[in-house]
């Protein structure tokens, strides 16, 4: 976008330039509609005409460009919506489930290690007692 407005910027001095080194008469001619000017204010208005052309042109485009990213806008507040009320209900459930919890966790006694040798050789240690 600003490399475009830079571009046109220079264009349009270029322009201007070659509009005031050329001050002769000439006569432009639409059907039955005759105008005698300078070179330059020809020039001057036709690049007003273009401008205002490109400009009607590239609208179509800019509204649908400005009305889609409205409309993500939208979706995504919606969505942030939707996620606080479900992060909410999240924290509720696990408020619920941790007041119907037990206040201490089981224990599970663990057992040592015993190696593969040990079992092979059948330590009487690891026998249960009959």
């Amino acid at each position: 976008m600003q490399l475009g407005l830079i571009i046109g910027i220079v264009f349009a001095i270029g322009a201007v330039v070659f509009a005031m080194q050329n001050t002769t008469v000439v006569t432009v001619t639409l059907g039955f509609w005759n105008f005698e000017g300078s070179l330059a204010l020809v020039l001057l208005v036709a690049m007003g005409v273009g401008a205002l052309i490109a400009g009607l042109v590239s609208s179509p485009a800019m509204i649908r460009r400005q009305w889609s990213v409205a409309h993500l806008g939208r979706q995504l507040a919606d969505e942030k919506r939707s996620n606080e009320a479900l992060r909410k209900e999240l924290d509720q459930a696990q408020t619920a489930l941790a007041a119907r919890s037990p206040a201490a966790p089981l224990e599970v006694e663990e057992k040592p290690y015993v190696g593969l040798r040990t079992l092979i050789a059948g330590s009487g240690e690891d026998k249960p007692a009959a």
